[in-house]
């Protein structure tokens, strides 16, 4: 729990992202990014669903969740990255 700030355990990048930005502006166009990447955890959980992504839109949120990834990875300090 780094910053003392409780996450609620949730699919909502919306949700998260707004707590994110309490602690970081910055993140506004990461966060404003990532919330429509929400809808992959729940509309195309299980294969077989009547609609399925493209594998251009697969891509693209990968790109979108890496960059992510590394934005966030950036921010943290050496001594939190190092218990990983």
């Amino acid at each position: 729990m780094w910053h003392g700030v409780p996450f609620r355990k949730t699919h909502s990048l919306e949700e998260l992202g707004e707590q994110c930005l309490d602690i970081d502006p910055t993140l506004l166009e990461l966060v404003d990014r990532a919330v429509p990447l929400t809808e992959f955890a729940w509309k195309f959980r299980y294969p077989g669903e009547p609609e399925e992504p493209s594998i251009q839109e697969v891509q693209e949120a990968i790109q979108i969740a890496n960059e992510i990834q590394k934005a966030i990875l950036f921010r943290l300090p050496q001594e939190v990255l190092a218990e990983k």
